[in-house]
């Protein structure tokens, strides 16, 4: 199990009941081990971070981004986030919401082709 900072705890319960319409729709296809019979876990703490759902399973990370994210200050901050949770062996997918709420055939691909080859690994 990864550790996070405790006092996410309360955030990270509050994050899921408030899901944007992007996160709803992705977790309806990840939920009750959809793919590969892995277990999804949303708004899950990790270290100093939130992070949209994880599979402890492939040791993956998926981050749904609003349009905040095409920001220069958020991408830098997603980057050196993306970094840190890389060093603990963590893969982060990262899709836009619009990816979710219009391809996601090809969100749902890409999350399976991940997760075949972390899991095989």
């Amino acid at each position: 199990m990864e550790s996070y900072k405790k006092s996410l705890k309360l955030l990270s319960r509050n994050l899921r009941n408030q899901q944007t319409d992007a996160e709803n729709k992705l977790w309806q296809q990840l939920r009750r081990k959809q793919i590969l019979n892995a277990q999804f876990n949303r708004q899950k703490p990790i270290l100093n971070f939130i992070v949209d759902f994880y599979c402890a399973k492939a040791k993956l990370i998926i981050e749904i981004d609003g349009g905040q994210h095409f920001e220069k200050h958020y991408q830098l901050k997603d980057e050196v986030r993306d970094k840190t949770l890389s060093d603990l062996g963590l893969r982060v997918l990262r899709f836009d919401n619009k990816q979710v709420l219009v391809e996601m055939d090809a969100v749902l691909q890409a999350i399976y082709e991940v997760m075949l080859e972390r899991i095989k690994s």
